[in-house]
C-alpha cells in the first residue's frame, strides 16, 4: 500500500514540475514550486515509514520549514519588483507630462 501511496506523490510530483514550466504567471510558478515541495514532504513521510527510519520525518520538517521560508521569499521579491515597475511608471509619466 506505501509503494501506491509513494508512485501516487511521484504523479503528483510530476505534475506540479509540468505546471511550473507551463505555468502563465509568476504566482501559479510558485504555486507549483510550493505543491512540489509539499510533495517531496508526504514523500519523506511515506519513505519514513516504508523503512521504518524515523530520522526521514525530521528531514521532512526541516524540508517544509525551508520550502515555507522559500516561497515567502520568493514572493516577498515579486512584490517588491512589482512596486519598482509601478514606482518607475509613474515617474516615467510624471516626466512625459512635464515635458
Amino acid at each position: 500500500m506505501l509503494t501506491v501511496v509513494g508512485i501516487a506523490i511521484l504523479v503528483g510530483m510530476l505534475l506540479a514540475i509540468l505546471r511550473g514550466l507551463v505555468g502563465p504567471g509568476v504566482y501559479d510558478r510558485v504555486l507549483a514550486m510550493n505543491m512540489f515541495g509539499t510533495k517531496t514532504v508526504l514523500l519523506l513521510a511515506a519513505m519514513s515509514l516504508m523503512f521504518g527510519r524515523t530520522d526521514f520525518l525530521d528531514l521532512a520538517l526541516a524540508y517544509a520549514l525551508i520550502n515555507f521560508i522559500g516561497v515567502l521569499a520568493i514572493l516577498q521579491f515579486v512584490q517588491n519588483r512589482d512596486a519598482r515597475h509601478a514606482a518607475a511608471k509613474a515617474s516615467a509619466s510624471k516626466k512625459n507630462k512635464e515635458a
